[in-house]
């Protein structure tokens, strides 16, 4: 039971933490103290249900859908290559630049709404937690399966958590508008980057 918890944390830790859109977000909000703790709930709880789904069996089918995955990669293109746009267009703002009480607090509708394109319109989502994740639990002997979700959604949660709210150690850094910069101009670049790798799964 134990060990089978182990194996499902180090497997959880060891793909969730590679710095996707996703999480390049979740850091953002964090540096801004923008509705963090909302922000990392949906990102668990989604995660949660991604890796859940995928260990009972939902990968197999996401898998041999070629349509399905096409679809999702080309609306993932489009949405990460708008959000990069945006990011460049932020770069080139120094009034969005600051780490205050003066700062615009984006609606927390806005932000589950980019949470929600980030996760469910990004295909590398379902690709590390249902079918790389679920395919990994599903060889898992069925009365233990609960206890490998657990160690992959503990694994989550810890990651999450610690990228919104150390992040914040890092402000003061923040505080220099060139570094602020310098963020948004690499977010630009992997979201460029993560579109561009998407190309890959679309199959006509």
């Amino acid at each position: 039971m134990i060990e089978v918890f182990t194996h499902g944390f180090i497997v959880g830790i060891s793909l969730i933490v590679a710095i996707g859109s996703q999480n390049a977000y979740i850091l953002k909000l964090g540096l801004l103290k923008q509705h963090i703790f909302k922000a990392v709930l949906f990102c668990i709880i989604t995660d949660v249900l991604l890796i859940s789904s995928g260990v009972l069996g939902l990968g197999y089918f996401i898998k041999g859908n070629q349509l399905l995955i096409n679809c999702i990669a080309i609306f993932g293109i489009i949405f990460l290559c708008f959000y990069s746009f945006l990011s460049f267009k932020s770069a080139l703002k120094n009034e969005s630049l600051k780490i205050d009480n003066e700062v615009k607090t984006n609606p927390v509708k806005k932000v589950f709404a980019m949470l929600f394109m980030f996760t469910f319109l990004n295909p590398h989502v379902y690709l590390d937690t249902v079918l790389l994740i679920g395919g990994i639990g599903a060889n898992v002997e069925d009365s233990l399966k609960i206890f490998f979700i657990l160690g992959t959604s503990t694994a989550s949660a810890v990651w999450f958590l610690s990228l919104g709210y150390f992040s914040r150690l890092l402000i003061p850094l923040f505080k220099k508008p060139i570094t602020w910069k310098i963020l948004d101009i690499l977010i630009a670049l992997l979201m460029l980057y993560i579109a561009y790798s998407l190309t890959e799964l679309v199959k006509l």
